[in-house]
């Protein structure tokens, strides 16, 4: 017996879905609970048109987005916006602090000091959302069970 017949290919698919739309929710809920205020005033100092619609606008979008992915449902759909919302991201703030999502800037008898993240996270966020929209969400996911009951 080889090892793909072990395991359908859909379910490669399932702990890149759950951890890419876990990490999007962890994001928008932070973004929820410190209040969406807090992150329009970042938006507002990098010259974001209208910052609380888009604040309250990119905190929906992780956190339902995020839901989506993590359930498999409309991922094709839920991709798109946060695919995008990872590339101004990456354009507008984290490009300016390089690739490496952990830059040490400093060390103290603490321990070491990072500053701000680079790229590298947007990276990896995109290139996950594209396998999703481009394969499918694969095994145990809304959007599969639709599809079966279609069938």
């Amino acid at each position: 017996m080889t090892r793909s017949s072990m395991l359908p290919r859909s379910w490669a698919l399932l702990p890149l879905r759950v951890i890419v739309g876990a990490g999007f929710l962890a994001h928008g809920m932070a973004k929820w609970h410190r209040g969406p205020e807090k992150f329009a005033k970042l938006l507002q100092l990098i010259g974001t048109p209208s910052p609380l619609a888009t604040a309250w606008l990119v905190t929906g979008l992780e956190v339902f987005g995020g839901i989506a992915i993590i359930i498999g449902a409309f991922v094709l759909l839920a991709s798109i916006p946060l695919f995008v919302s990872m590339v101004v991201a990456m354009l507008t703030i984290h490009v300016h602090y390089g690739f490496s999502a952990v830059n040490t800037v400093g060390l103290t008898a603490t321990g070491p000091v990072f500053g701000p993240p680079g790229y590298e996270i947007n990276l990896l966020y995109m290139c996950a959302l594209a396998a999703l929209a481009v394969a499918g969400p694969g095994a145990l996911s809304v959007d599969q069970w639709l599809r079966s009951r279609d069938t």
